[in-house]
């Protein structure tokens, strides 16, 4: 199997993702929920299974003056259902003539308001912290790797061919945010955070493979090299990679809409971090050990 070879095919794939996520998020930037974007979080008790949220988004729209308000059920309670207005203000008043709309269309308690079960708000002040957090964290994530990695095996291009990749499945988990609407909240930086470090581990398995076998190679046998080290290893990452995306998948599939709405990029960042670690680090790798040590 010719991986290194064919380099140019996989920077392609790749890139045609990345640059599709960009496109989506220039003209539809990211689908923030309410921690990312602030704003209030009511949640009502229909005491009924309602299938179709358009006219409850349409009010709350047009109350809140939102043009995108969140409206979704909340699993395993009932006729419960969740509004998440994203509006930086929004006043009692406005509440008021939420509940007393939707009341008249399902019949809910107008005079003491009881089917409000829950009202939450997030300022704009602790949404922008959230944000900085996410960033911050990812970027010290990726130095600490990059550090350790270059320590651990004396090589400045190991270092960046291991960075790398990991800024691919960012990249990639941040494209699928976009394309597929996904809601940005809390589980976003743990989703990200555990793509980087299951993908870290499936290129450190490779580069050893690469450290162990450099002496069967001649230097100018770097393709040989880096080819023969990968098929080693493949097995060994499908299936551990294999096990896990199952894992992940199962819970997409069965797992109530909050989980999925985790499950699914935590399951596109598994299969970007594996195909990042088979088809990605190796060519990056090939590539800076002829740029940086042609003259050694």
């Amino acid at each position: 199997m010719k991986i290194i070879e064919k380099r140019k095919l996989w920077f392609l794939i790749s890139g045609v993702i990345i640059l599709a996520g960009l496109v989506s998020f220039i003209f539809r930037g990211f689908n923030l929920d309410i921690e990312f974007a602030g704003g209030t979080m009511l949640e009502f008790d229909l005491h009924q299974e309602v299938k179709d949220l358009s006219e409850i988004e349409a009010i709350a729209a047009e109350v809140s003056k939102d043009t995108n308000p969140q409206v979704q059920t909340v699993a395993g309670a009932g006729g419960d259902f969740l509004i998440s207005i994203k509006v930086k203000e929004i006043d009692s008043a406005q509440i008021s003539e939420l509940y007393d709309r939707i009341a008249g269309i399902y019949g809910l308690d107008t005079e003491n308001r009881a089917d409000l079960i829950s009202e939450s708000s997030i300022s704009p002040v602790i949404s922008g912290e959230m944000k900085s957090a996410a960033v911050v964290s990812t970027v010290i994530t990726c130095i600490l790797i990059l550090l350790y990695i270059t320590v651990r095996f004396r090589d400045i291009c190991f270092g960046l061919s291991a960075l790398i990749p990991l800024i691919h499945d960012v990249l990639i988990m941040l494209a699928m945010y976009t394309l597929f609407r996904i809601p940005v909240n809390n589980t976003f930086i743990v989703a990200l955070l555990t793509i980087v470090g299951y993908s870290i581990n499936n290129t450190i398995v490779v580069f050893d493979r690469i450290r162990e076998n450099r002496g069967d190679f001649r230097k100018n046998q770097l393709v040989q090299l880096g080819d023969t080290s990968v098929l080693q290893t493949l097995g060994r990452s499908l299936a551990s990679s294999f096990t896990t995306i199952i894992t992940v998948f199962l819970l997409f599939l069965l797992g109530v809409q909050s989980l999925r709405w985790f499950a699914l990029p935590l399951l596109v960042g598994l299969l970007a971090g594996t195909y990042s670690s088979i088809f990605i680090a190796t060519p990056i790798w090939y590539m800076l050990e002829k740029a940086i040590h042609k003259n050694s």
